[in-house]
């Protein structure tokens, strides 16, 4: 098979691609081996590719490539979302640009449109990180609106309803006004806005007085139903059971008093609004308060707004501020920082609303979730710290509202039969619900008398089953698949989604099969540009990905990834990694290129010093494969990737193939060769995780191999013990070695020119690599003695001292002349060390770890000066 001058990343990836999938090598089922596991955290269905799921995806396939080298069976399992709240905004997008209506749609014909759209731009993502190299089982691809998905959460809602955890209630909640919906506490972000507070006027009734109100809302004003006051305000004591006019809609409602008022701020006189405010309905309800919303679902005033329906919050804000101001009643406005929730998808600003919705009760759900994390650590985090982020979250958990306002997704499987609050019934299915509803009923009901909730289920609350759902572990709990693959093994995802996916499916794998769902979760950090700004499509820092893998291909960009990624850090993206990884590729190709060049001869007799490399190399793989695996163990991809990247362009590209290469038209003997390949195949193995497409080519390249002689299903090298002395030796040996090149480059000394050199075995350092010094230094004698070589260069590694004669073409003098200006240098150096040194202040107060810098920095100096001055010498 010829091989190619150039790599060629796009001719290859597809080409090894296809070959992968059409042996079924990412397939898994059930066998005597030992299972290893990773679900995807499954993206929008409607999403596309972006740097996060690059990076996300890139570590989750070396892992997996990685166990199945290892002997694992390794299982894959990808899908995609549904995305309750983004889907449906699309679609109610893509139908008002065609002048349609949702709510002109019945809920069948807006699913229908629904599907049309999730079935020609969903699962595109999916496809996109097949150019990634993603190994996934295809086969297996799920999606969270499949049939078996969708009766596993029916079931689930059924049994936790059945259990007394779930119910339905009448509260206040977090609305997202252009989504039309409820959103649970953790998809509201929190950020700290300027805005302003409003100081108005109410007249006390029947009287010229006024008390002043301090808000940062004034359009709410028109809900309000009591102005509350601190009973020790000695200020307020006389209003103490009067009542106040509300401005504008001249509303009398009373003024109260709970010491639930901060006196210090605004005025110390709070306006009450239960239908608008979490805490002013609580006091609502304390005190037996009027509700009135002010809002329509789209956050426009409805008839409680007088005037201003139908008009925008936002608009009205400013409209009445301006009405107020007019009338008398505005007496000032000030800046003020506020804090301001916003959708997590939609961005809106949050409305808090009062009305029935359903919960689930995490007080019980909690528990085992927090003990297998924070006490027997059944489950473990990487990094750490992320435990403490999650014992917070978990320790102030509220009920989780799990209905919303939408027709896209899972609908609720209650059934209602009459208009009580209680006139309703669970059930997975209709059939079912109408035997439960007659048995309630004092009716003889039909199926036509059911109408099912209108609302569906949080799309979390079919994510948090994906661990068990995907091997149909809800509806059919002692299956083979679920036993074998659950628990799983690895989850790789983002730390912003802790709260609404990790900690669920730690809630549902304890719940549903009292069992952890995962072994380890490894947080990835956030991609994020040079500036450390995050990757957006709107401020266009965001590279495209794809374009990525075209200028750079797959292997490139997945190197420039990872070694941009420190384990749970925030990446700071340089696409001039891209270009080191693609650099690598031709690295490596052209060392396979040089190996596969050379003539191979089984009559000649191995030299030593090949020999000695092939020792020192088989050491060396050992103790970076020991490296790697511990890096690994730890999440720690980048280190375990740079250790691969400097064995394979320091360690056997640049000195063991330097150290065993023959010399010039002539052919290399065949045991060093195949030694040479077997390191080679095993350089492969192990980078093979990271950079799949390059490492197949060539491993396919060095002989004709079956397809059950694929890289990708190889054997991961074993770990053996490692010759610490001979890698040690080796050190000493590649200092005397850059000590030789050094000397030849600044005196011009051409390499072809052998050299003769002696040395002083100070500290009785082992022989056994001078032979390939000969070979690397070409030198034509290396003699151990006893003393100094007079007329010599010389240099210094450890405490051994290297002469190499002056030959006659050494300029003399010039070479004098440069020496003492470095000692003139050096020794300057020195002096100013000393001084600081000597100085008793700097000594009392430097730290130790300063101080043994400024010692080393001490000793160094005055070996080169005795180092140059043997040098002055030698020309003298």
């Amino acid at each position: 098979m010829s091989i190619p001058t150039k790599y060629n990343p796009q001719a290859v990836e597809q080409k090894w691609y296809q070959y992968w999938m059409e042996h079924n090598f990412f397939h898994s089922v059930p066998n005597e081996k030992q299972p290893y596991t990773i679900v995807i955290p499954p993206p929008n269905v409607t999403g596309v590719l972006h740097m996060g799921h690059m990076l996300n995806n890139t570590i989750q396939d070396v892992l997996i490539r990685k166990a199945r080298l290892k002997g694992f069976n390794a299982c894959w399992v990808p899908g995609t979302d549904h995305a309750s709240i983004a889907t449906e905004a699309k679609v109610v997008a893509k139908l008002k640009s065609e002048g349609i209506e949702k709510e002109s749609l019945t809920r069948e014909e807006f699913l229908k449109h629904a599907w049309d759209w999730t079935d020609k731009h969903g699962g595109l993502i999916l496809e996109q990180l097949k150019k990634l190299g993603a190994s996934c089982d295809w086969e297996r691809t799920k999606f969270t609106m499949d049939e078996q998905l969708s009766k596993s959460v029916i079931k689930v809602f059924v049994d936790l309803y059945n259990k007394g955890l779930i119910y339905k209630g009448f509260r206040m909640v977090n609305w997202d006004p252009e989504a039309k919906t409820t959103l649970s506490d953790e998809e509201v972000i929190y950020e700290e806005k300027q805005g302003n507070l409003y100081y108005l006027k109410y007249q006390v009734e029947g009287s010229d007085d006024f008390v002043t109100i301090a808000t940062t809302r004034p359009e709410t004003i028109l809900g309000d139903t009591a102005v509350c006051i601190h009973p020790a305000d000695k200020r307020f004591k006389h209003l103490i059971g009067k009542k106040v006019i509300v401005p504008i809609c001249n509303r009398v409602i009373p003024i109260i008093v709970d010491d639930y008022v901060d006196m210090e701020f605004g005025t110390g006189c709070l306006k009450i609004t239960p239908a608008h405010d979490m805490n002013d309905k609580i006091l609502g309800e304390k005190h037996q308060l009027e509700i009135i919303d002010i809002f329509n679902e789209d956050a426009t005033l409805n008839k409680y707004g007088l005037h201003y329906e139908g008009k925008d919050r936002f608009v009205v804000r400013a409209a009445i501020t301006k009405e107020l101001d007019e009338k008398g009643y505005l007496q000032k406005v000030e800046k003020h920082l506020q804090r301001v929730g916003t959708s997590e998808r939609t961005k809106a600003v949050i409305e808090p609303r009062i009305s029935a919705q359903w919960f689930l009760k995490m007080e019980d759900l909690v528990k085992p979730a927090l003990k297998a994390v924070l006490e027997d650590e059944d489950i473990k985090f990487y990094p750490k710290h992320y435990v403490n982020t999650y014992r917070h979250w978990l320790e102030n958990i509220r009920d989780w509202n799990i209905s919303r306002q939408l027709w896209w997704g899972h609908q609720i499987p209650a059934f209602y039969f009459g208009d009580g609050e209680t006139d309703f019934v669970v059930a997975q299915t209709k059939e079912e619900a109408l035997i439960l509803a007659n048995k309630k009923s004092d009716k003889k009901l039909t199926l036509n008398d059911l109408h099912q909730d209108d609302d569906a289920l949080d799309t979390w609350f079919s994510s948090w089953l994906w661990p068990i759902s995907v091997f149909d572990g809800i509806n059919n709990p002692d299956n083979k698949e679920i036993n074998y693959y659950y628990p799983t093994n690895d989850l790789v995802t983002g730390p912003d989604i802790i709260f609404f996916w990790v900690a669920r499916m730690i809630f549902a794998g304890y719940e549903f099969r009292n069992e952890k769902p995962f072994q380890n979760v490894y947080f990835t950090g956030i991609v994020r540009d040079k500036q450390r700004r995050k990757m957006s499509k709107s401020l266009g820092n965001s590279p495209e990905p794809l374009d990525l893998i075209d200028q750079y291909g797959a292997d490139g960009v997945r190197v420039g990834l990872l070694l941009s990624s420190a384990a749970g850090n925030d990446l700071l993206f340089d696409e001039e990694l891209c270009e080191q990884g693609r650099n690598f590729s031709t690295k490596i190709w052209n060392a396979f290129r040089l190996v596969q060049g050379w003539e191979k001869s089984e009559k000649i007799e191995q030299p030593e010093a090949s020999k000695i490399a092939i020792e020192w190399y088989q050491n060396k793989f050992q103790q970076v494969l020991e490296e790697v695996e511990k890096s690994s163990e730890n999440y720690r991809l980048s280190e375990a990737l740079m250790s691969i990247y400097k064995l394979i362009w320091d360690d056997f590209s640049s000195w063991y193939l330097e150290m065993i290469k023959p010399s010039f038209g002539q052919p290399i003997d065949q045991n060093t060769y195949d030694a040479t390949i077997a390191f080679f195949e095993s350089n492969l193995k192990v980078l093979h995780p990271y950079m799949p497409f390059l490492t197949e080519e060539i491993w396919q390249h060095i002989k004709t191999r079956t397809p059950k002689e694929a890289l990708i299903i190889a054997s991961y090298p074993k770990n053996e013990v490692v010759n610490q002395s001979i890698i040690a030796d080796f050190e000493i040996a590649s200092e005397v070695i850059s000590g030789i090149r050094t000397i030849r480059k600044d005196k011009n000394i051409p390499f072809k020119e052998p050299i003769e050199i002696s040395y002083l075995n100070n500290d009785k350092i082992s022989n056994l690599f001078n032979s390939v010094i000969i070979k690397m230094g070409n030198l034509s004698a290396m003699n151990e003695v006893d003393e100094t070589v007079e007329s010599a260069l010389s240099f210094r590694v450890k405490s051994n001292e290297y002469f190499i004669p002056l030959t006659g073409s050494i300029d003399v003098a010039s070479e004098i002349e440069k020496l003492t200006q470095e000692l003139k240098y050096t020794e300057g150096f020195l002096k100013s060390v000393q001084t600081k040194l000597s100085n008793e202040r700097f000594v009392n107060n430097a730290p130790e770890k300063v101080l043994e810098i400024e010692r080393k920095k001490e000793s160094d100096a005055l070996a080169k000066i005795e180092t140059i001055n043997a040098s002055l010498k030698a020309f003298k």
